[in-house]
């Protein structure tokens, strides 16, 4: 995939799930980088008239808070260890929001991201998961709230900002398309 819609969570949940993966690094297992975030749809182009049509979209829904709670693989990608939200009503319907503003506006969207096979989640390791799990089982959920909304080139890292949430600190320096 060359594109990805990431939902941005706040800095307290971003540090919560850093030290996460710290915990593994320091035990010798590869971790992600980039900061915490989780992707809600992806395809291999999204283009500026899906980009406008996701934003006017995301004006209008309030974005909810995520609770991570669940360590777990996801099918597919056994080779990863994943925190994964609890999924409500609330969740699905702004998914279900994001790609009825991207239906047929995207080239090859990602089947793993679509409604009814999506698992929102964060990656915290991408080898070991079985070590990676025995390493941070037990821990607290993790409350993230969601501070915006960016497209994000996979292939670069390159993240383009499309909504913020009002109040939060990227909110005073982006305003939106």
């Amino acid at each position: 995939m060359s594109h990805s819609v990431r939902f941005r969570l706040d800095d307290d949940a971003a540090a919560e799930l850093t030290a996460l993966r710290a915990r593994l690094r320091a035990a010798g297992i590869a971790v992600p980088t980039d900061r915490p975030a989780v992707t809600f749809a992806a395809a291999a182009a999204i283009p500026p008239a899906a980009r406008a049509a996701l934003a006017d979209e995301l004006r209008v829904l309030a974005l909810p808070a995520l609770w991570l709670a669940i360590l777990g693989t996801i099918a597919g990608r056994d080779d990863e260890l994943v925190l994964a939200a609890i999924v409500d009503a609330e969740l699905l319907a702004v998914h279900a929001a994001v790609h009825d503003a991207l239906t047929g506006r995207v080239r090859a969207p990602a089947a793993a991201y679509l409604p009814g096979a999506w698992l929102p989640h964060c990656t915290l390791s991408h080898e070991r998961p079985a070590a990676a799990f025995a390493l941070l089982h037990p821990f607290p959920p993790v409350r993230a709230g969601v501070i915006g909304v960016e497209l994000v080139d996979t292939r670069t890292g390159a993240a383009e900002p499309i909504a913020w949430t009002r109040g939060s600190r990227e909110d005073q320096r982006y305003r939106g398309p």
